[in-house]
């Protein structure tokens, strides 16, 4: 299959076609070369979606909660594209797709986009595409754009860069209220649920999430509020789209969304640098791989040194005088 013409590629996208779309996030996700290109051209048309970020404990039922909010969107007519970060194969580095298998209800609808994306080992819960995938569902004319994650830890927070709304789902009685510590739940959510929550402890859940909340000693202008589900059967569903919306308005309000947005956009660039950098890294160790395992098994040089001679190569050591940054005229 040859290369796809750039321009056509991109029209298509921004017509919505999904073959189109399934095949440049493909590309996203391989670092096919040149595929950043076609980011570039699509980038001027995002900004219209409504990112809703979902992560919370395995076992939590997000994938399910998902499912559901789908269901609630659709019935609204409005256009939904789903990114589920699986965790990666030990052995082929791919998605186990163990979401999309549970959405498959969902698979015949042409206004729902489904992709699931292996971790490949990401720290931070998402995957390095999954925020060129969002950008291309959300050029496609996706009107709301789930990002499910493979679980909250403590170096598991992308999900509150990439997403408007953040929602951190809990089930009682699994220890949640000493787990929110540790993973910093309470800066990370925008709404709390409570999943399974026809277990006889939920309330005790509630109460423990509530004094935690008591505990911080900055008092925000939004207070995630605490909602309860039993997703596998739709209740609560209604109760949390609500929450949702309200706070889209609080976000609109309060200018909190321009801002959220700058601070998207400039996790993204870090992102961007942070990879690419890898890469060079990366092709360094590999061109030079003979001469630094020779290096180091005879110990004519150390590791310390060793890296400050391959980083002063790469032109990483310079001391430069940083500049302003100039607008481009393309």
């Amino acid at each position: 299959m040859g290369a796809p013409n750039p321009n056509d590629l991109v029209q298509r996208v921004l017509a919505g076609e999904i073959r189109a779309g399934a095949r440049l996030m493909r590309m996203v996700d391989d670092r096919t070369p040149g595929v950043t290109e076609y980011l570039k051209q699509l980038h001027p048309h995002t900004g219209k979606a409504s990112i809703l970020g979902i992560t919370g404990n395995p076992g939590s039922g997000k994938s399910t909660l998902t499912d559901q909010l789908i269901r609630h969107y659709r019935a609204m007519d409005l256009r939904v594209g789903v990114i589920a970060v699986d965790p990666s194969s030990p052995f082929s580095g791919g998605a186990i797709l163990g979401d999309r298998i549970r959405m498959m209800d969902h698979a015949t609808d042409p206004n729902v986009f489904i992709r699931s994306v292996a971790t490949r080992g990401t720290l931070g819960g998402l995957s390095r595409s999954t925020h060129d995938m969002v950008h291309i569902l959300d050029a496609m004319g996706h009107d709301v754009i789930l990002v499910e994650t493979v679980g909250v830890g403590q170096d598991e927070i992308d999900v509150m860069r990439l997403a408007h709304t953040s929602m951190v789902v809990l089930v009682p009685g699994l220890g949640d209220d000493i787990q929110a510590i540790k993973a910093g739940i309470l800066e990370i959510a925008d709404i709390f649920v409570i999943n399974k929550a026809d277990n006889p402890m939920v309330d005790r859940t509630i109460a423990d999430l509530r004094h935690l909340q008591s505990l911080v000693s900055a008092h925000p202008d939004w207070l995630p509020p605490i909602t309860t589900t039993i997703a596998i059967r739709g209740e609560g569903i209604d109760t949390l789209t609500e929450e949702i919306t309200r706070h889209r308005a609080w976000l609109e309000e309060s200018d909190t969304l321009s801002l959220r947005t700058r601070d998207r956009e400039r996790h993204i660039l870090e992102t961007l640098i942070r990879s690419q950098l890898q890469e060079h890294v990366q092709t360094l160790l590999d061109t030079k791989s003979d001469a630094i395992h020779e290096s180091l098994s005879e110990g004519t040089l150390n590791p310390y040194t060793l890296s400050e001679t391959l980083l002063s190569e790469m032109d990483l050591l310079r001391s430069v005088e940083p500049g302003p940054v100039e607008a481009s005229e393309d």
